[in-house]
């Protein structure tokens, strides 16, 4: 059985269709990137999938029950936890405080000392700087504190929007390694939506293309990079 299945979804804005029946599965453990012009409609899946948007039709089913139309704390409750895209940090609470809010999940408070050790390895920056507000601390530190307040929360799956958004190309570098090590390391199974299309499908177990809100292509993520289709319409070659 899938961690994740999607069957048919549709959903949108005020009566307007942005998802016009998306169907996908994710397995446990795996790292799966979904990739796609602006505007393909990613983000808008992601939102559904966590419950910041009610979807018009189709089911999402999570461990094989039904989470569509759930509240958002209640599907972060059952370990499907997103990091939103822009960070979206408490800037007035320390680095500290932020990761003590992750953990507030049932898993999250019985797991807090082992996730405290586990954050502060991936992102040692964040340990020398965990009195610091949070809204001090550079763009690349405030996405490595968003990343790892999710992970407070023991998530069974971890959805990243964008997580290299506004980054210098070092700084999103040290992130994907750090999402790469935080898969092959723990176990944590990742929904990677990544505008580096290159990087998101290289790393990727497999990959969706989307466009207009369908999906246009699955696939092994280095399968993919190799078709022409997505070489001229994503990576400009």
């Amino acid at each position: 059985m899938p961690l994740l299945q999607i069957e048919e979804l549709k959903a949108g804005y005020g009566g307007a269709p942005v998802l016009h029946g998306i169907s996908m599965t994710i397995e446990q453990g795996e790292i799966v990137s979904l990739v796609g012009a602006n505007g393909a409609g990613k983000t808008t899946l992601l939102r559904a999938l966590s419950g910041l948007l009610e979807p018009f039709a189709g089911r999402i089913l999570f461990e094989g029950k039904p989470i569509q139309g759930l509240p958002p704390h209640a599907i972060v409750a059952r370990g499907l936890i997103q990091v939103l895209e822009g960070r979206q940090i408490f800037s007035f609470l320390t680095v500290e405080q932020n990761l003590m809010v992750g953990s507030s999940t049932r898993k999250g408070k019985r797991e807090r000392a082992k996730n405290f050790e586990l954050v502060f390895h991936l992102f040692p920056r964040l340990a020398e700087r965990r009195r610091q507000l949070g809204g001090t601390l550079s763009g690349g530190e405030q996405q490595m504190l968003a990343t790892a307040r999710a992970l407070m929360g023991s998530p069974r799956l971890l959805m990243l929007d964008e997580p290299s958004w506004g980054l210098a190309p070092i700084l999103t570098l040290e992130l994907l390694g750090a999402i790469r090590r935080i898969s092959r390391e723990y176990g944590t199974t990742m929904l990677l939506v990544e505008q580096n299309v290159q990087k998101a499908l290289s790393m990727a177990d497999r990959g969706y293309v989307m466009e207009r809100g369908c999906i246009a292509m699955e696939g092994k993520g280095q399968d993919l990079l190799g078709t022409k289709e997505l070489k001229v319409a994503y990576l400009g070659l």
